[in-house]
This record gives structure tokens, C-alpha cells and sequence, in this order.
């Protein structure tokens, strides 16, 4: 059985990244279908800590994981690291006398319990008790609703978690109120500011980018332009010696690292290196997807015997307008890039718009959406989950 694990990022208030939540599905058939929660738990499960590992998908962070009351009347958290697992208890689960002992007994040995898609009932208070976070979804539940709620759990120790933050404005109003967790994408979406200009220095490092993943430039262009940069050089130099590689012996020059790696491994590192350069003053997350879009894109492209490239600059640039707070047409307008690559940014159609749509669909966990794009593209299910695990390990590393 093929297991599709992706994660979502939950970030604290100074949207520095907290936890990531694993959502999970089996097959590329229709979600879970046929299969209860307690199986696709167990599956998830599976795969994450005994088949991945589960510091390839979490990069050592804490990870929500949805429990159903089968599974914790069974104990099955206790299977895993309490500094690990957050105990995402599901909104449907019956605080019965038996769930009430077993999540106590959960919290007595140090898990992170978290109460989902929460509604107040009276019943539940003996897990509100003993929760350390409740989620609660923004958008679905009215503004005033989730007021009362926050001055209902005043005298509780718990931390709230707004799921379905999608805009700034949606942030902003949650972390008003006193939400301490945001899961979303609200920060993936540009903040237009009025006069706002590109920096030179922004400018530059665009058209770096662009300028070494041009097919002219030969190796001893590559060495020079990377040996005038002390810093780029030093993490160039310390990335190929890392456990990423397994290297038994050291490199130790420029000319070493892009013999071992090639021109255009050498191209996508200086390119990725360049792009932190851009986010700054943003979320360490919003480079983070934008790296894991380029390499599962480079993926497909060579699993489709196709110039990976343009798939590549289509990734890392895909979420440019969120890092620069400008418009996407003004910004590609700047930048030396293929009509095909300017079209999908910017427009979102021509050819290469349906891939970078199938990345969306698998870091959403839009499971209908992505098997209609992977059946419209030709492109094996089966491969998926490795191009998205390689991508997160190259992300994460970096």
C-alpha cells in the first residue's frame, strides 16, 4: 500500500516555526476511502517512524498527529517519543470514562495533548483540563463565538492554536485576541505595500539566480563567481562534507565541489543560498517551501526526461511576491525568465502551470485535486512521496 504523508506548518506568534502537522493518505484513490481513522493513524504512523523516519519529514520538530479513540484506548501514542507527538485528539471522539483515563494517563507520562476543531461542551472539561493546546478552527467558527470561548478558557492553563489562517488580516485578528499557534498559509501570500521598492541588493540577488542557471556559463565562470564569495563558499564547502553526502573523503576546493556535484547541482546550491538572502525579515518557513517546490519540480522534470531547469526557477520563484511584498507580474517583469516560467508565475497557465498546481495540491493536502493532476500529467503516484521526502531533506538541511 502506498502511504502519502505531507506536513503543515503551525508557527507562534513571531511566526517562527512551532510543530508541523502530518496529514495523511493511502493510494491515490478518493481520501481515505473505505479506510477509518484508526487505520490511516496506524498507517501514518507506519510509515513515518518505522518506514521514513520520522526526522526526515519533521526536521526535528514536534509533530501533530491525529488519534482516534480506538487507537487511544489502545495506547498507541505511548508507541512513540512524548518529545516528539503532539496527541491530536479528533473533534469526534466521546469523552468517555475509558478515552478521559487514557488521555490522563497520556498527560501523567508528558505528552502534549491537543483538543481539535473545538467546540465548548460541558462534557468535555475533564480533557480541557489536562489539554496543553486547543485548536480552533478560524474560519469556520463566527468571531464572536470564538471570543466567548477565549473568556470561557481564561482560567485554564492551555494554549490556543488558530487552524485556517489564510491572510495577514486573519493573523493579525487571531494573534489580537490571543491565539498563541497559527496553522495557514497566511504567510505565504504578500503584504502589497504601497511605494515599496525592490532593494538594489535584492535586485542583484534575483539576477544572480537567474544568471547561473543560464545554459552559457561553464565551470570556470561557476568557481570564480562562487570563490568571490567568502560566506557562500564556506557553506558550499561544509554541505558537501556533511552526513547529506557521506563522504569519506573531505572536499576541500571550489574546482572539488563542482566536479563531485556538477554544474547544475553547483547552479541550484548558489541559487538556494542566493534566495535565503531574500527573506530576511520573513518566515524561515516561506523559503523552506519555496526550496521544497524547486527541488520536487527538478524531480519531476528529470523523471519526465524534460530541461529541469525551468521546473527548478519555477519552484524557487513561485512564492517570490510573498518574500518581496510586491506583485508577481512586477517582479518577473525584473527578471531574465522564460516566457514559460513568466507565464505560470504570472498568469498561471501554459505548460508549466499544471506542475507547479500538482506541488500546491500535495503540500495542502488537496488528495482529489492532486490524483486528477497526476492522471492529466502522465506522472507515476507511486514516485511522488520519495520527490516530496528528497525535497523536504534538501529544505530542511539548509
Amino acid at each position: 500500500m502506498d502511504v502519502f504523508v505531507a506536513r503543515q506548518p503551525i508557527l507562534q506568534v513571531n511566526k517562527k516555526l512551532f510543530a508541523y502537522e502530518l496529514l495523511f493518505r493511502t493510494g491515490m484513490a478518493n481520501a481515505f476511502p473505505g479506510i477509518d481513522g484508526g487505520t490511516a493513524t496506524s498507517s501514518l504512523l507506519s510509515s513515518s517512524f518505522f518506514t521514513v523516519g520520522i526526522e526526515r519529514i519533521s526536521g526535528g520538530k514536534m509533530v501533530f498527529i491525529n488519534f482516534t479513540e480506538e487507537l487511544l484506548l489502545r495506547g498507541t501514542p505511548t508507541l512513540f517519543p512524548q518529545n516528539q507527538v503532539v496527541v491530536e485528539i479528533l473533534e469526534d471522539v466521546q469523552p468517555t470514562s475509558e478515552v478521559i483515563a487514557a488521555c490522563q494517563g497520556l498527560h501523567q507520562k508528558g505528552y502534549t495533548l491537543a483538543l481539535d476543531d473545538f467546540v465548548f461542551r460541558d462534557n468535555l472539561q475533564p480533557l480541557i483540563e489536562i489539554a496543553q493546546i486547543i485548536k480552533i478552527d478560524f474560519r469556520l467558527t463566527p468571531i464572536t463565538e470564538i471570543a466567548t470561548l477565549l473568556s470561557q478558557m481564561q482560567g485554564n492553563k492551555c494554549e490556543f492554536l488558530a487552524e485556517k489562517i489564510e491572510t495577514h488580516a486573519e493573523f493579525m485578528e487571531a494573534k489580537a485576541m490571543g491565539f498563541h499557534y497559527f496553522q495557514g498559509y497566511f504567510f505565504a501570500k504578500p503584504e502589497i505595500l504601497k511605494n515599496k521598492d525592490i532593494s538594489p541588493s535584492q535586485l542583484t540577488i534575483m539576477q544572480l539566480i537567474c544568471e547561473v542557471n543560464r545554459t552559457e556559463i561553464d565551470s570556470k565562470k561557476l568557481e570564480d563567481l562562487i570563490n568571490q564569495d567568502v560566506s557562500l563558499s564556506y557553506k558550499l564547502i561544509n554541505y558537501l562534507n556533511s552526513a547529506y553526502f557521506g563522504r569519506l573523503q573531505p572536499i576541500s576546493s571550489i574546482k572539488q565541489a563542482i566536479a563531485y556535484i556538477g554544474e547544475r547541482g553547483i547552479r541550484m546550491f548558489i541559487s538556494l543560498i542566493a534566495a535565503s538572502r531574500l527573506v530576511n525579515d520573513k518566515p524561515d518557513e516561506l523559503l523552506r517551501i519555496s526550496i521544497i517546490r524547486a527541488k520536487f519540480l527538478e524531480q519531476i522534470a528529470v523523471e519526465l526526461k524534460i530541461d529541469s531547469g525551468e521546473f527548478f526557477m519555477l519552484g524557487l520563484f513561485s512564492m517570490l511576491d510573498a518574500m518581496l511584498d510586491h506583485s508577481m507580474e512586477y517582479l518577473v517583469g525584473q527578471l531574465p525568465l522564460t516566457a514559460q516560467v513568466s507565464d505560470a508565475l504570472v498568469k498561471k497557465r501554459g505548460k508549466l502551470a499544471p506542475y507547479l498546481r500538482l506541488v500546491e495540491y500535495f503540500e495542502r493536502c488537496d488528495w482529489s485535486n492532486l490524483e486528477s493532476q497526476l492522471t492529466d500529467l502522465q506522472i507515476s503516484a507511486a514516485k511522488i512521496q520519495d520527490f516530496y521526502l528528497n525535497a523536504v531533506r534538501l529544505a530542511d538541511f539548509l
